[in-house]
């Protein structure tokens, strides 16, 4: 249920892994206040009181992402370039010719878009981890393709690496980033400053790249 304070619009969750009290702005689901399972109900109006400047702020930010996507209009974002959709009535699956997408022209284009965007990720993915691996003279154990709701990437302590397929409808140089940033996790666990010294060692310009995705990765939707 969506409640309102200050002005402000938002909806709470409960989490029964929440330590603290969390409140998300997301570009196309608004503001959510993470609860603590034990939290008192009143403390999530006050969460927002209390951060109304930084919410409003990322509201702002949020309406420019969302105009950002609604620009594209005919075409999405591919690795740093655009391919242009051509809905073809009667096709169930998404071609590529040349820098034009094929696509279904009923309600199946998004959920085809998707999975040739997952597929592409895969074949992207493929090439680049183990080169990477490789260089760092480490293995994994799997690689998937994933959609998270807020990693770009995950490496677990047993090698696995996860990746987010929206990754490639950002520039190539920032999935190389991620690619990086999660292989060097198969050495260095955490976010220490040996860490990210591995990752810069491989990828000089990873603080341009990570500061790209925090501005501009609510755009990353089709």
């Amino acid at each position: 249920m969506t409640e309102l304070v200050d002005g402000i619009f938002y909806t709470v969750r409960r989490s029964e892994r929440a330590r603290r009290i969390r409140v998300v702005v997301d570009a196309h689901r608004g503001v959510e206040v993470v609860l603590p399972r034990r939290a008192a109900h009143r403390e999530a109006a006050a969460a927002v009181r209390e951060l109304r400047p930084w919410i409003e702020r990322r509201l702002r930010e949020a309406s420019s992402q969302r105009a950002a996507v609604a620009a594209r209009g005919d075409a999405v974002p591919y690795l740093g370039g655009e391919l242009t959709l051509v809905p073809e009535q009667g096709r169930k699956r998404v071609v590529q010719r040349d820098h034009t997408l094929l696509v279904p022209a009923d309600e199946t284009r998004s959920t085809a878009l998707e999975r040739w965007y997952r597929l592409r990720a895969r074949e992207q993915l493929a090439a680049r981890v183990p080169t990477a691996a490789r260089a760092l003279g480490v293995g994994y154990t799997t690689l998937t393709v994933r959609g998270q709701r807020t990693r770009w990437g995950s490496c677990s302590r047993s090698g696995a690496l996860s990746f987010n397929w929206r990754l490639m409808l950002a520039p190539e140089a920032v999935l190389d980033y991620v690619v990086w940033h999660e292989v060097c996790h198969l050495v260095v666990h955490d976010h220490s400053p040996r860490f990210w010294a591995l990752v810069g060692s491989h990828c000089p310009d990873y603080r341009e790249h990570a500061n790209w995705l925090r501005r501009n990765g609510a755009t990353l939707v089709l």
